[in-house]
């Protein structure tokens, strides 16, 4: 049985692919700086960490700026 079930996290986000977003921009950046949110976590993989941030609810997705052009927009 995985943690967190994914039924769990669907009521976390709006859908699947934003979760899927989520939790790949947490985990890259939990690579690269090593800022945990929680005490503890049950995962040793960052994207699993990234998932039990999401349930424990102190990561949420944030609506992106429409004012914000990114380099790659360009």
């Amino acid at each position: 049985m995985l943690y967190p079930s994914v039924d769990s996290l669907k009521g976390k986000v709006d859908s699947k692919y934003t979760l899927v977003t989520l939790a790949a921009k947490r985990a890259r950046e939990l690579q690269e700086k090593e800022n945990e949110l929680l005490h503890s976590y049950r995962s040793e993989k960052s994207v699993g960490r990234a998932l039990e941030e999401v349930a424990a609810g102190v990561l949420i997705n944030q609506q992106a700026d429409e004012s914000i052009i990114y380099e790659d927009e360009v």
